[in-house]
């Protein structure tokens, strides 16, 4: 590993590139929590298509992976990281810890899904 890339790990105090640490632990091994900034969320209402019910029906019958749900499950996921993402820099937080997932049926053939965490700040120890 390069010096620069082991400063760029140690060096949590300044966000890396592509936005904070995110983690599902509460605690980061070799760092301390100096500042806790307090819940952070994002999230996603998405609902389903009706083109891809015909195909989810189908598939119901033979059996398998139905992809086109699988599809639009990891966008929503990665939709709500991104807003997640975005409060947390937005607070100025190095990190999110703690964090979650959880969905919940908003309507039918809708769904909602919600990441959340605690934003904080961390520093090497």
């Amino acid at each position: 590993m390069s010096d620069e890339a082991i400063k760029a790990a140690a060096d949590l105090d300044h966000r890396p590139a592509d936005g904070p640490l995110m983690v599902t632990t509460d605690e980061v091994p070799g760092h301390t929590v100096v500042r806790v900034i307090g819940l952070v969320r994002g999230n996603t209402i998405r609902a389903r298509h009706v083109g891809n019910d015909i195909l989810a029906v189908f598939k119901t019958l033979v059996g398998g992976e139905i992809t086109e749900y699988t599809k639009m499950m990891a966008e929503s996921r990665e939709q709500a990281l991104d807003r997640l993402r975005a409060e947390a820099v937005a607070r100025d937080a190095n990190a999110v810890v703690g964090l979650r997932f959880t969905t919940s049926t908003v309507m039918q053939g809708a769904s909602e899904i919600l990441a959340y965490g605690t934003a904080v700040v961390l520093e090497p120890d």
